[in-house]
């Protein structure tokens, strides 16, 4: 079973939708952005017209319940708890998935733009060359 859950807010100067899908096991996040304060109309338009073409993140495993585990000492819970904290970082987990999507975004254009910029540096090099033979020539 598949559950999407919409969250509609004011982040200035925008309203911001935030798609949530869950199907038990896995968790994706995408981000929308309106205009206008959007009507429960509009937003039921979207869904049934532009759905399709959210992007959402990469799906993330569900934190599910864990098993009673027995009582442990304090301060290594406490050591346990702040290494839990760092690892996970801060916000909720539609915030997570989306900054995670946006990480791997930047990555791809990262290595586009490489792969450009090599390219330009070969094309530079090989007008170089050119020129060389041609002055070599008396051209």
């Amino acid at each position: 079973m598949i559950s999407v859950a919409c969250t509609v807010f004011f982040e200035d100067p925008f309203w911001v939708g935030v798609w949530e899908r869950t199907d038990g096991k896995t968790y994706c996040a995408a981000k929308t952005t309106f205009g206008m304060q959007p009507s429960d109309a509009q937003v039921w338009a979207f869904v049934l017209g532009r759905y399709g073409e959210l992007a959402f993140s990469k799906p993330e495993r569900s934190g599910g319940r864990r098993p009673v585990e027995q009582a442990k000492n304090p301060k290594r819970l406490q050591r346990e708890a702040a290494r839990a904290v760092c690892g996970t970082g801060v916000g909720t987990k539609a915030q997570q998935a989306l900054k995670s999507q946006y990480g791997a975004g930047k990555e791809a254009q990262k290595e586009r733009s490489r792969v450009e910029r090599l390219a330009e540096e070969e094309q530079r090099f090989l007008l170089r060359q050119q020129k060389k033979k041609a002055r070599h020539k008396g051209r």
